[in-house]
C-alpha cells in the first residue's frame, strides 16, 4: 500500500476516536442491576400513581434511594415525570379545578425554592433523612384520614397556599408531593375524575418548575438523561395502564400494599441515614 493511502487511513481513525467518545457519552446508562431491581418497579408505581393511583408513587424516590443518592434519584425520575405527563394531562384535559390550581400554585413556587436551597446546601445523607421522614410522615397521616367523613368544605386560600408550598418542597426533594395535596384538596370531596385531573395539572406545572432548579444543581449529565430515557418506555405503559385501571378496579387494598412498604422503605432510609448524622 503506498505510503500516502496509509497515512489518510491512520488519519481516519484518529479522528474518529472523539466522536465515538462522545456517542458512547451521550448513551451512557446506569448499568448496575440492583439499579433497575429497583428503578423499574418505582417507574411502574409512579406511571400508575400518574394514570390516575393518586399517592402510589409516594415509594418510587424512597425506593430509588435505597440503591442511589436521594438527589440522583429525583434528578432521573423528574425526565421520566415530564414524559408522563404529557399522557396524564391528555387524559384529563378537560377533569380539573381551576380554583384548586390558582391557589395552590404561588406556594408551590415557594416550595420549589426551599428544595432548590436545601438540596444546594445538605449532604445526601441529610436528604435521605428527609426523604425517608416525610415517607413515615404522610403515611401515617393517610392511615389517621382514610375513614375520615364529613361534609365536603370549599378550601380556603391561605391554607391552600400553605400546603402548595408543602407540595411544593417535598416534590423538589423526593416528588413526593402527593400527601400534602391530598391533605388540602381531598377534604372538598371532589367528583374523582375531577380530583385526579387536578392533581395531574398540578404536578404537570410543578415538574416544569422544577426543570430550572435540577438544572442549576449539575443533576442532567449524560448518565442520567441517558438512563431516564431507557426508562421511558416503561413510564409510557405504566401511566396509559394506570389511565385505563383507575375506571375498572377496585384500588383500596392495592393502596393497602403500597402504604405499608412505603412505610417500611422510609424507615429504613431513616436508619441507614441516622448513623452518619449523629
Amino acid at each position: 500500500m503506498p505510503r500516502r493511502t496509509i497515512a489518510k487511513v491512520k488519519f481516519r481513525r484518529h479522528s474518529a476516536c472523539p466522536a465515538l467518545k462522545a456517542v458512547r457519552s451521550m448513551t451512557s446508562i446506569i448499568s448496575d442491576p440492583l439499579f433497575y431491581l429497583a428503578a423499574i418497579p418505582a417507574v411502574i408505581l409512579m406511571g400508575l400513581a400518574k394514570g390516575g393511583f393518586a399517592g402510589l408513587g409516594l415509594i418510587a424516590i424512597p425506593l430509588m434511594a435505597l440503591v442511589v443518592s436521594p438527589v440522583k434519584a429525583a434528578a432521573l425520575m423528574l425526565p421520566i415525570l415530564i414524559v408522563q405527563d404529557m399522557v396524564s394531562t391528555w387524559a384529563y384535559r378537560r377533569d380539573f379545578d381551576k380554583r384548586n390550581l390558582l391557589i395552590m400554585l404561588p406556594g408551590c413556587l415557594i416550595g420549589v425554592f426551599l428544595g432548590w436551597l436545601m438540596a444546594a446546601h445538605v449532604s445526601d445523607e441529610l436528604v435521605k433523612l428527609g426523604v425517608g421522614i416525610i415517607s413515615v410522615v404522610f403515611v401515617i397521616i393517610y392511615w389517621r384520614r382514610r375513614n375520615v367523613s364529613g361534609d365536603p368544605i370549599l378550601g380556603k386560600v391561605a391554607p391552600g397556599i400553605a400546603w402548595g408550598a408543602v407540595a411544593g418542597f417535598t416534590s423538589f426533594v423526593a416528588h413526593a408531593g402527593g400527601p400534602p395535596f391530598q391533605v388540602y384538596v381531598m377534604p372538598q370531596r371532589l367528583a374523582p375524575q375531577t380530583y385526579v385531573g387536578t392533581s395531574t395539572w398540578f404536578f404537570t406545572i410543578t415538574n416544569l418548575i422544577k426543570v430550572v432548579p435540577y438544572f442549576l444543581l449539575g443533576q442532567f449529565s449524560t448518565e442520567n438523561l441517558g438512563t431516564s430515557s431507557a426508562l421511558f418506555p416503561v413510564a409510557l405503559v405504566s401511566t396509559l395502564a394506570g389511565v385505563w385501571l383507575v375506571r375498572r378496579i377496585e384500588p383500596s387494598r392495592f393502596y393497602t400494599i403500597i402504604y405499608t412498604l412505603t412505610f417500611i422503605v422510609g424507615a429504613k432510609l431513616i436508619y441507614d441515614a441516622t448513623p452518619h448524622l449523629f
